[in-house]
């Protein structure tokens, strides 16, 4: 079997992505994982096909897509009306828009904090700064050190808009590079909060969340993420230009969206699309 082959810095594959065989992939950090696990199973069935995989976040792939410097853009976000204009202005057309999985946005708190649910809200003051103890949100006596994505990260400005109400996040907010990194700090932090996909959970614990006061605490479960009842949900995307989707892409994403890709998204710990929305 030939070695599937990573690569770690923007390429031109515009040209050669086009042609049957060779597959480039740039965008959201979140999907990462999810990713680079299709592109290894896909790979290891059809031999012939090499799939170059990237992260850097949801906007550097948007970036890549209307450059066509990618064929396939990851997006834990869906696109924004300034991105699509600049596709159709580099391409000619609307890319097309795939949803590929569901996701559970979760909020992470050290495994040591005694507290177990907030309310959306509460979230929100966090975030922005308003809360700054655990003690404010019925925990310890304890700063709350935040940690959040960078800004061209999909989940950060999710989060923004979702959560935050389109509020900036507090000055004190420490940047990361990626889920995995948010993590591994919270892990270490008693006092650390940080937010992103369900499938990073290792490490540290996620938080129920509630509406409102009135609402119930609810956990990123697949039950709560696909029937909406966990507040935080999003879909996770792929992006393409029409004029690429046939042939071996065309493929690759019909395989995506299939029962065995789908099984994918699952076992790295995201939620499958229910079979309705597979289609386009």
């Amino acid at each position: 079997m030939k070695k599937l082959l990573f690569i770690v810095a923007l390429t031109m594959a515009a040209t050669a992505g086009a042609l049957a065989g060779n597959i480039s992939v740039i965008g959201s950090d979140t999907m990462l994982i999810l990713a680079q696990k299709w592109a290894e199973v896909y790979h290891g069935q059809h031999a012939e096909t090499k799939i170059q995989v990237n992260g850097g976040g949801s906007g550097i792939g948007f970036a890549a897509l209307q450059n066509q410097t990618t064929d396939l853009c990851d997006a834990s976000r869906s696109a924004k009306s300034g991105e699509i204009a600049n596709c159709i202005k580099a391409f000619g057309k609307r890319p097309t828009e795939y949803k590929v999985a569901l996701d559970g946005l979760s909020v992470y708190v050290n495994a040591d904090n005694g507290i177990k649910e907030l309310t959306v809200a509460q979230v929100g003051d966090i975030f922005t700064g308003k809360l700054k103890n655990w003690k404010d949100v019925g925990g310890p006596d304890l700063p709350i050190t935040l940690y959040s994505r960078e800004n061209s990260s999909g989940s950060y400005e999710f989060f923004k808009s979702k959560v935050l109400n389109g509020s900036d996040f507090a000055a004190s907010a420490q940047t990361m590079q990626g889920t995995a990194a948010i993590i591994q700090a919270v892990a270490k932090d008693k006092g650390g909060i940080g937010y992103g996909g369900a499938g990073y959970g290792a490490g540290a614990k996620h938080l129920a969340i509630k509406r409102d006061d009135s609402s119930p605490a609810i956990d990123p479960t697949e039950e709560n993420v696909v029937s909406h009842a966990y507040p935080i949900w999003r879909y996770l995307y792929i992006y393409v230009n029409p004029a690429l989707d046939r042939g071996e892409i065309a493929s690759y994403l019909n395989w995506i969206r299939s029962d065995a890709g789908q099984k994918i998204v699952k076992d790295v710990g995201y939620f499958p699309i229910p079979a309705n929305l597979r289609s386009n």
